[in-house]
């Protein structure tokens, strides 16, 4: 087995959470089990997030696959649940293989994660079947969010948005207010509680202790684009302090 990975993100040009929840989980992991990661992302620009700048920036995503391919990471992340989602149900696997394919091309095969694939992988592997969640979009990209949770086959019992507009503001949240939003929420025979359905709001410093509180599984789609990509590198999906789906049971 490897001892280093390097660890590939696609990233939107405002987004500046996966380039800091991503390494906090991946570098906890080092203190509990040998492996050890390096970090590398390419930008798609985007400032506010608008299914118009959405779509655009989607389109620059080969673009990113074919410059982390050249530096010959072992995993690409595609850092935004949103784009993905908003190009249509079912979206998440399309883009895999299409950028997967750009790898190929590259004749740098490279194993392709999505955040928005990685949250249903992620919700699929804790069997889960009913769930509620929070998101920073404002409301008909929300509802969209909550639209294709439910078309992969999970019933969105209750949501919550806080309708912020700009990225930046977006990952400007204190984690610590996700306790006080998650008040608005009916948990009331859920599964699984969606803490952040977008990888630019902060979460990872409340996902352990919310779990405790609520006893029952708390995710974020980072944790769940962690969770993928060890899965991807056939490592231990084990992060000290990252939530039941980063315990190692699954």
């Amino acid at each position: 087995m490897k001892e280093h990975y390097k660890i590939g993100q696609i990233v939107p040009s405002s987004n500046v959470t996966m380039e800091t929840e991503i390494p906090a989980m991946l570098k906890a992991r080092e203190s509990i089990l040998p492996q050890r990661f390096s970090f590398h992302s390419s930008r798609m620009r985007m400032k506010s997030v608008t299914e118009k700048e959405l779509i655009k920036m989607d389109a620059e995503s080969d673009r990113c696959a074919y410059e982390l391919s050249d530096a010959r990471v072992d995993v690409i992340g595609y850092a935004c649940l949103v784009a993905i989602m908003s190009m249509g149900r079912g979206y998440h696997r399309e883009s895999e293989q299409r950028l997967a394919k750009c790898t190929q091309l590259n004749e740098a095969s490279t194993p392709i994660v999505t955040s928005a694939g990685a949250l249903i992988e992620g919700l699929t592997a804790l069997k889960a079947k009913r769930v509620a969640l929070l998101s920073p979009y404002m409301k008909p990209l929300a509802e969209t969010v909550v639209a294709y949770i439910e078309h992969e086959g999970f019933c969105v019992t209750d949501w919550h948005t806080l309708e912020i507009p700009n990225n930046l503001e977006v990952a400007a949240q204190d984690p610590n207010n996700l306790k006080k939003h998650a008040a608005n929420l009916n948990f009331e025979n859920i599964d699984v509680l969606i803490v952040s359905a977008c990888v630019q709001m902060p979460s990872l410093a409340v996902i352990e202790t919310m779990e405790n509180e609520l006893n029952i599984p708390v995710i974020s789609a980072a944790v769940c684009t962690a969770y993928c990509m060890l899965k991807a590198l056939n490592l231990e999906t084990r992060v000290p302090n990252a939530g039941a789906l980063l315990s190692g049971d699954y």
